[in-house]
């Protein structure tokens, strides 16, 4: 059972409350340069992206958000750490969101300055803990990283923007151990209703960064835990939101988009199936059709274990059949059957 969430409006994504789980991705790009840095995510916008952070390190990056704005259409977050000046210059440019550690960000009344900003403009703050970033006193206090300690610092922060009486708020609380992460967000979602922004921080290259990515956030948003998302990838960050959309679909979150099964392949396979497999999944990525594509190695009983597919193929002898609800539809040349599938897919 998903938590009721207080709602909070970044930029017109509403999450919290009953909406569904926005996926968010980060540029790698200089924010410096508008342009390389807007035509990333346009491509990540089409790719699915629902909202975008961007790093900001000096004033030039903050006076970027402006031009970027102007160019993308989905909501931008500003990644601000010290300097309070960023923050305001990067609402004053159109920022939708800030994320910010109150904590070091400097004195309360530079704090002050950031709120009364945030809510004249109705901007939200994202309070950021890491793992990495963690008060010489709480690694002290509990002897480490660890889950209790990430959600103190989290706290600390939000008693901060409670003073103010602030309280469009979204938190993260990101280490790169996985079951680390899962009890600190688990801990911090029991004690409070301010919505959660989850991942695995520095989660590791595509391959290593997707498997630690989809049990840690696939575990807390089977418990019902999280209100956005983001994986951390070292990688282009288009291959984030892809991950994020399949990390959704396999939970039955999202039904758009394109559900690819294949078979692992055994010794009754004649086609260079797992090729095949990979080329099909590279022309599906992005596709929003809500379909079950199957890829199988063996002509015999590839359609039958493949039956509830809407279309597919299953590998012979240097040739494949192609199928559509277990039904042969023709049998094609090994060379061609992935370019007459993606033919059948269109038609869909």
């Amino acid at each position: 059972m998903r938590k009721q969430k207080r709602e909070v409006n970044i930029g017109g994504v509403k999450i919290g409350g009953n909406n569904p789980v926005a996926i968010q991705s980060m540029c790698n790009t200089d924010t410096r340069d508008a342009k390389k840095t807007a035509e990333q995510i346009l491509r990540l916008e089409e790719a699915g992206c629902e909202i975008i952070r961007v790093a900001v390190p000096d004033m030039e990056a903050a006076q970027a958000v402006e031009k970027i704005k102007k160019l993308i259409h989905i909501p931008l977050v500003a990644d601000i750490h010290f300097d309070y000046r960023l923050a305001i210059e990067c609402m004053k440019n159109g920022a939708d969101k800030v994320r910010i550690n109150p904590g070091n960000i400097g004195s309360e009344d530079r704090v002050r300055q950031v709120v009364t900003m945030a809510r004249e403009r109705e901007i939200p703050i994202r309070i950021g803990v890491n793992g990495g970033s963690l008060d010489k006193k709480l690694l002290e206090k509990y002897g480490g990283v660890c889950a209790e300690a990430l959600v103190e610092s989290a706290m600390s922060h939000v008693e901060i923007l409670d003073r103010l009486n602030f309280y469009d708020v979204v938190v993260s609380i990101k280490v790169s151990d996985v079951p680390t992460t899962i009890d600190a967000y688990r801990k911090f979602n029991e004690i409070s209703d301010i919505p959660l922004h989850i991942g695995v921080t520095e989660a590791g290259t595509l391959r290593s960064g997707t498997i630690k990515s989809a049990i840690g956030i696939g575990t807390l948003l089977s418990e019902g835990i999280g209100d956005t998302m983001r994986v951390s990838l070292t990688a282009d960050p288009i291959e984030e939101i892809y991950a994020a959309y399949d990390i959704q679909r396999m939970l039955k979150m999202r039904k758009q988009g394109v559900n690819l099964v294949s078979c692992p392949t055994c010794g009754r396979t004649q086609i260079n199936l797992i090729a095949a497999a990979q080329e099909v999944e590279r022309r599906l990525a992005g596709m929003d059709k809500p379909i079950k594509v199957a890829v199988m190695g063996c002509a015999v009983n590839g359609p039958g274990e493949a039956r509830e597919a809407d279309i597919g193929i299953a590998g012979g002898k240097g040739e494949g059949l192609i199928f559509r609800k277990g039904e042969i539809i023709r049998k094609v040349p090994e060379n061609e059957l992935v370019d007459e599938l993606m033919k059948e897919i269109e038609k869909l």
